[in-house]
């Protein structure tokens, strides 16, 4: 298993990062070159900035059983489309009974914007909201060590 960071506006990479090193899990960030990671342990994987292409570059690397980190949820959506995992800043797992849902909210709220109505956007992040990520991916991996992946 390999663990998978959409880091482009990713608040978690560093929290991701530690839980995964104490279960002894890879990770692999992958971000355009509009922005720079680096940390000791972790390959980085740099694409061309452009629509896309990060999650391109995450679903041709990706392997069954892999996780990947996302805000994303048309990339969460191919994820679990190759038998991946996903998962958002916040915890939350994309799974096939919440991804029509929230892929169908989406384009709702794109039709509103296009028809010119403005919408709130997401809360500020708090410190909680990244305790519950920690907590969300700690019981997420240690499930899979447990050979439970539900």
């Amino acid at each position: 298993m390999n663990i998978y960071i959409d880091a482009d506006g990713c608040p978690v990479v560093k929290e991701t990062i530690k839980v995964a090193k104490q279960f002894g899990v890879p990770v692999v960030i992958v971000c355009d070159a509009a922005h720079y990671f680096m940390h000791e342990g972790v390959q980085t994987i740099t694409v061309m900035q452009g629509s896309d292409a990060v999650d391109y570059e995450i679903i041709n690397r990706l392997q069954p059983g892999d996780l990947v980190i996302t805000q994303d949820y048309g990339l969460g959506a191919l994820v679990l489309a190759k038998k991946g995992y996903a998962m958002n800043q916040n915890g939350k797992r994309y799974e096939d009974q919440n991804i029509d849902q929230l892929l169908f909210t989406r384009h709702l709220s794109s039709k509103l914007r296009q028809s010119g109505q403005r919408l709130k956007g997401p809360k500020k992040r708090t410190r909680e909201d990244t305790q519950q990520f920690i907590l969300a991916l700690t019981n997420f991996l240690k499930s899979i060590q447990e050979g439970q992946s539900h």
